[in-house]
């Protein structure tokens, strides 16, 4: 099975899943195997999750199978892989993440699923409504080779991807409700970013921008958006974009740069029509910002990857997610107990380091061993130092969130007994955690602190996790930053 460059392996069998072969683990997907045919796959998890690929990467995956010997056509290894063209269909935006090829042997071409979002994510009608959506098409390859180059099938089914892309939107389909290259427009212009701190704006270098459905409310809609069709491109280094073969349409146009917090929408809708060039020209995307900033975790980039991921338990390991993607590894909420055994993950600023010292996932802890199922929240502080304080002044913590399974978040400054901050109560059902993932959907919550709740020198941030339904519910941290009053 091949889904990427990278991630490519000899597959158990969908036998080696049922008892006594296999043990379901924390949820039916998760599959240990104690006893598979073929050895080589003694102990290692089997979990369609950990398969799961962003939209943005998602051009091609499928199966290599054959080549077992003899002369003839019968002894060529032959591959079979799912091809899309165009996400234009697809719902989420380019960091939807969803399954791929699986053990079975599977591979899967899902246009409109929930995974890695929730319910947030399923279609709602109201009585009367017209949806019409065209899914589709995507292409399925055929190839066969020499059985001791497998690797030159996965080459040519990735060449056959490009060339379906460069032929997209396809000429051949009959239906009047898919959109031809004619009957298409495109949209261009250049975005920038305006950071109250900096002090002149800067190319929204390598943003994504994208157009979506005009009517979602919040500038981040988009990801949990599925009814109509979505189009995404990257800017270049200078922030120049172009989004070509857009359907008829009015949209909003949307956009986020990594390394810099925030959404962008635009204030008009942008409107399609056949044949257009719509150029939206200088764009300005000014990033939320009360004050400057005094600290910060982590990097805003809608991904907790950069944060400590541990090793897996040894009696879970999966050994093709040793050296990369170790967030696939299945069981890693249990490892937080592991590494914390008798008390929560303190980090102090300009002393701690977020890739070594902060766990990718605020989890739940188990509470004993033999108590199955019986946790308890977690709490995590943020040591950090202030030369001064404004004692009238409103300080900003800003927490933005890569993920959240039916989580809570509550916080507490300094002494604990002082009143917490509003807890944002039972955020999301992506259940990115248990499903392997390293991102779900953002979420951005703003915390509004009074300087009197500070002291000069040092002071302590507490972030409980409160919500304890389960080992799996939690969040992914993508960013955190405090900021000053207003100057």
């Amino acid at each position: 099975m091949a889904i990427s460059d990278d991630i490519q392996r000899y597959m158990p069998s969908a036998a080696d899943r049922e008892p006594p072969r296999g043990v379901p683990l924390a949820y039916k997907e998760a599959v240990l195997l104690v006893d598979p045919v073929e050895p080589e796959f003694r102990g290692e998890v089997d979990d369609k999750y950990q398969y799961s690929m962003d939209n943005q990467d998602n051009t091609v995956h499928g199966w290599i199978g054959g080549g077992g010997g003899g002369d003839g056509p019968a002894a060529a290894a032959t591959g079979f892989w799912v091809v899309t063209p165009s996400n234009e269909f697809k719902n989420g935006g380019p960091l939807k993440r969803e399954l791929t090829s699986h053990t079975g042997p599977t591979s899967l071409a899902v246009f409109l699923g929930p995974h890695y979002v929730g319910r947030d994510m399923v279609i709602q009608f109201e009585e009367g409504d017209y949806w019409k959506k065209v899914l589709g098409p995507v292409f399925i390859y055929l190839n066969s080779g020499d059985p001791n180059c497998k690797r030159d099938l996965w080459e040519d089914a990735k060449a056959r991807a490009r060339a379906e892309i460069s032929e997209w939107p396809y000429s051949f389909p009959g239906s009047p409700d898919f959109a031809k290259a004619c009957e298409r427009g495109s949209v261009t212009g250049r975005l920038w970013v305006l950071d109250a701190a900096a002090k002149q704006q800067q190319p929204a270098a390598m943003a994504y921008v994208g157009l979506a459905a005009p009517d979602q409310p919040g500038s981040g809609s988009w990801a949990r958006e599925s009814k109509s069709y979505q189009f995404w491109t990257r800017a270049t280094s200078d922030g120049r974009f172009s989004i070509g073969n857009v359907r008829e349409g009015v949209y909003n146009l949307y956009a986020w740069v990594p390394g810099v917090l925030g959404d962008y929408m635009h204030a008009s809708p942008v409107t399609v029509t056949p044949a257009c060039a719509v150029d939206a020209g200088d764009l300005v995307f000014e990033p939320p910002r009360s004050g400057p900033t005094l600290w910060e975790i982590g990097v805003p980039d809608r991904s907790a990857a950069e944060f400590h991921v541990p090793d897996p338990d040894p009696r879970y390991t999966s050994r093709l997610f040793l050296a990369r993607d170790r967030y696939r590894q299945y069981g890693l909420w249990e490892r937080y107990a592991a590494l914390y055994p008798d008390s929560d993950l303190v980090f102090t600023v300009g002393e701690s380091n977020h890739s070594r010292d902060w766990f990718f996932a605020h989890v739940t802890r188990k509470v004993a061993a033999g108590k199955d199922n019986t946790v308890e929240p977690t709490t995590w502080q943020i040591r950090f130092h202030l030369d001064g304080v404004v004692a009238d002044g409103t300080y900003t913590l800003r927490i933005a969130l890569a993920a959240s399974h039916m989580a809570s978040l509550q916080v507490r400054v300094n002494d604990g007994g002082a009143p917490p901050a509003p807890a944002a109560s039972l955020m999301g059902d992506n259940n990115a955690i248990a499903r392997h993932g390293i991102r779900g959907t953002e979420w951005s919550l703003d915390f509004r602190i009074e300087g009197r709740l500070l002291s000069q020198g040092d002071n302590t941030i507490h972030i409980t996790q409160a919500s304890a339904l389960n080992q799996l519910v939690g969040v992914m941290y993508d960013y955190i930053r405090l900021e000053g009053p207003s100057t």
